[in-house]
């Protein structure tokens, strides 16, 4: 695999060509104070600070009794002071206006990855995103990010960098009625497709068996009618 398959793979790249037929996304470069953000794990936890005031758990319980009883304690001079937690008042104000134009509600990608492993922290368990805390959340604790961030380019055999000099931030259309029996990967082997399996393969979905030619046939025209005229390389996958 070349640097250049790697970098034909970013959203960015790629969905401009397939805008079409892709979910909507609108995409953001990152400024390289947040890209530090997301990597630094030298200090606490710290979500930025929200302009608009905005929670990444909205559907948390406020109780202002909790904050009244709880005291710092003061410890000694000679200890560091308490980190200040970040701010991004102009990417998240551009974040905002896409999230509003988008429906109100967008899940997350950088230029490879999306923050699955973190869907967890999430008030509904999935990469549902309505705000910037929400978004900032599930990135700052997804670690498969890190391969997005330090590792994209380490499986390359012309290898010359070890990140590519920008990050963007994909804010792609959530749409509750996806069927996860509908998503497929796809394997593109010297142009020619030579494999379809389900994306979700931790379940069996008794359609899959009923509508497997259909769906092949569906499948092949669109990788011969749509993608392998768009995309250049050889060997990858797509979804």
């Amino acid at each position: 695999m070349k640097e250049e398959d790697v970098n034909r793979c970013q959203i960015q790249e790629w969905y401009p060509r397939f805008k079409l037929v892709s979910t909507r996304t609108f995409i953001h470069e990152l400024p390289e104070s947040f890209v530090q953000y997301l990597l630094d794990d030298s200090g606490p936890f710290l979500l930025p600070v929200s302009i608009s005031n905005e929670d990444a758990f909205p559907n948390r319980i406020h109780n202002p009794e909790e904050e009244e009883d709880y005291q710092v304690s003061e410890g000694s001079g000679d200890e560091a002071e308490p980190s200040s937690p970040p701010s991004f008042p102009e990417l998240e104000l551009k974040i905002k206006e896409s999230i509003e134009t988008l429906g109100g509600a967008i899940f997350p990608k950088l230029n490879w990855s999306a923050p699955k492993d973190s869907a967890w922290i999430s008030t509904s368990g999935t990469l549902r995103c309505t705000t910037f805390s929400e978004i900032a959340l599930l990135l700052r604790s997804s670690d498969s990010l890190i391969h997005d961030l330090c590792h994209a380019y380490d499986s390359c055999s012309d290898k010359t960098m070890s990140r590519p000099p920008n990050f963007f931030l994909a804010l792609r259309k959530w749409y509750p009625s996806f069927q996860p029996e509908m998503e497929f990967r796809c394997f593109v082997r010297g142009q020619k497709l030579v494999g379809i399996s389900q994306r979700e393969v931790t379940t069996f979905y008794p359609v899959l068996c009923e509508k497997k030619n259909d769906l092949e046939v569906l499948i092949e025209e669109f990788f011969n009618g749509i993608v392998r005229l768009k995309f250049e390389s050889n060997d990858y996958t797509f979804d």
